[in-house]
């Protein structure tokens, strides 16, 4: 598949991501907006379930065509884990960021064509942060160790349901269903990210003190991807078959 599509795919992809995830964080969360019994949002276990969905169903759709990446930091795990070109890298990850940002950009469209809409409170538009916009108060250092740790384990399951040994079909339910679990643990930290693409689309719209603290959603998930990518291509990945064994394979 020529790399231009495989790109465009990942911008179509992360953005329905982002337009599922921080749209359903944004728009349905809370709701109605008046009523603080809150009897028709979904609150933090719908979105949660909203952002596994998004990669479930996209991850069907073109996974076939660009391995349904979505994110800069599984991109920079699958390159660690021998399963990626590095000289596909960089285009991946500008199709990505864009993706997010033109969702970005749609969600803050449609929010804001809601009487009363404003950018207020820690996390406005679905943000990610630390200290006074960690969505429960929660410091630099925590919301650092969260992000590696998560994202270093969402990893180590991409690597696995998509090994070669592992049952065909399944990779996109564990996928997103570990995204959901991801989720449901760090809402309350940093309002999950494990997406750095994710990340800076939404903080585009929300001011520069929010954007100012998107490096840290960089850097974090990227080193968990990292460590994963090379843990599991160290100690987890089928060593190649020899010529030996494919000999007796044969026979």
């Amino acid at each position: 598949m020529p790399l231009a599509k495989r790109c465009f795919a990942e911008f179509l992809g992360t953005f329905w991501l982002v337009f599922g995830g921080c749209g359903s964080a944004v728009l349905a969360a809370i709701f109605p907006y008046s009523n603080d019994a809150n009897p028709l949002g979904i609150a933090l276990l719908g979105v949660s379930l909203a952002f596994g969905l998004t990669v479930l169903t996209m991850d069907y759709a073109i996974a076939p065509i660009s391995g349904c990446h979505l994110n800069p930091a599984v991109s920079f795990g699958l390159w660690e884990g021998k399963r990626f070109l590095g000289s596909d890298l960089l285009p991946y990850i500008v199709a990505q960021v864009l993706g997010a940002i033109v969702a970005g950009g749609t969600i803050y469209v449609i929010a804001s064509g809601r009487e009363g809409f404003t950018l207020t409170g820690s996390t406005p538009l679905a943000t990610n942060g630390y200290d006074v916009h960690s969505p429960d108060g929660y410091a630099l250092a925590a919301c650092f160790l969260i992000e590696v740790l998560l994202t270093f384990f969402f990893l180590i399951i991409i690597l696995g349901a998509a090994d070669r040994r592992a049952p065909s079909g399944f990779a996109p339910a564990a996928i997103g269903l570990a995204l959901t679990l991801i989720h449901l643990i760090s809402i309350p930290v940093t309002n999950t990210s494990v997406n750095p693409a994710c990340s800076t689309g939404m903080a585009l719209f929300a001011g520069s003190e929010l954007f100012g603290q998107v490096w840290l959603f960089w850097v974090a998930p990227i080193i968990g991807a990292l460590s994963a990518g090379w843990l599991y291509a160290t100690m987890f990945e089928q060593a190649p078959i020899t010529e030996y064994e494919r000999v007796e394979e044969t026979v």
